[in-house]
């Protein structure tokens, strides 16, 4: 099988913001919000770029659980723990053609098989020029590095979840979704997903690295 490869110059500088997504109920707090990903897979003893893309994703209706519950109070469910986004989530289950899968919905609740859950590397804070800086502001990369030996496999989906457990072999899906979306699930104890992405499959190898940079724009 063949890799999607690309080669798009001055990525790391400068990163092109992309959707914007609007939901019925949270149109004016939602609609908004933008986000793109940015995937680059590597050899892991040479360093030769294997595949490098940049995707808009989907900001999911359950992200609205997830910032109301954050503003009515940051400790909730646990005051012991980061209760905001905490994992990147990878998987081979994106429904359609393995080269053009289906779109994604906003009423996706986990992956369609998971196959890794890890936690950030690092959570950056940019400004508007897309520079690194020091304190908050709007925009957000969520970073996550995969080893050699980790999430191999036909990847074609992907999501960033506050996790209920910081374990990221303890999985808690809300089971329901796309089809047939229920807000009235309580999602207490629950992961939720706040962004869903599908792409043409890329096969990560036992041999390569994977860095996928998730920035959110608020």
């Amino acid at each position: 099988m063949s890799f999607h490869h690309e080669r798009i110059a001055g990525a790391r500088q400068g990163i092109k913001l992309g959707l914007s997504t609007k939901h019925d109920e949270a149109a004016a707090f939602l609609g908004a919000k933008k986000g793109v990903l940015i995937f680059d897979m590597r050899d892991a003893r040479t360093g030769e770029q294997i595949a490098y893309w940049e995707k808009e994703n989907i900001i999911t209706k359950d992200a609205g659980i997830l910032a109301a519950r954050l503003f009515r109070n940051s400790l909730d469910p646990s005051a012991a723990q980061n209760n905001g986004l905490t994992m990147l989530a990878v998987g081979t289950g994106a429904t359609g053609n393995l080269l053009s899968p289906d779109a994604p919905q906003n009423t996706q609740r986990r992956l369609n098989n998971e196959i890794a859950r890890k936690a950030f590397a690092s959570a950056q804070y940019r400004n508007a020029s897309g520079v690194a800086v020091a304190f908050p502001t709007n925009i957000v990369d969520f970073t996550t590095v995969y080893g050699e030996a980790e999430a191999v496999g036909p990847l074609n989906e992907m999501g960033l979840v506050s996790t209920a457990s910081q374990n990221p072999a303890t999985l808690n899906p809300i089971a329901n979704g796309p089809t047939g979306y229920d807000a009235t699930i309580d999602v207490t104890g629950k992961d939720i997903m706040v962004n869903y992405l599908t792409f043409s499959v890329v096969t990560k190898p036992a041999t390569a690295t994977l860095a996928i940079t998730w920035r959110l724009t608020f």
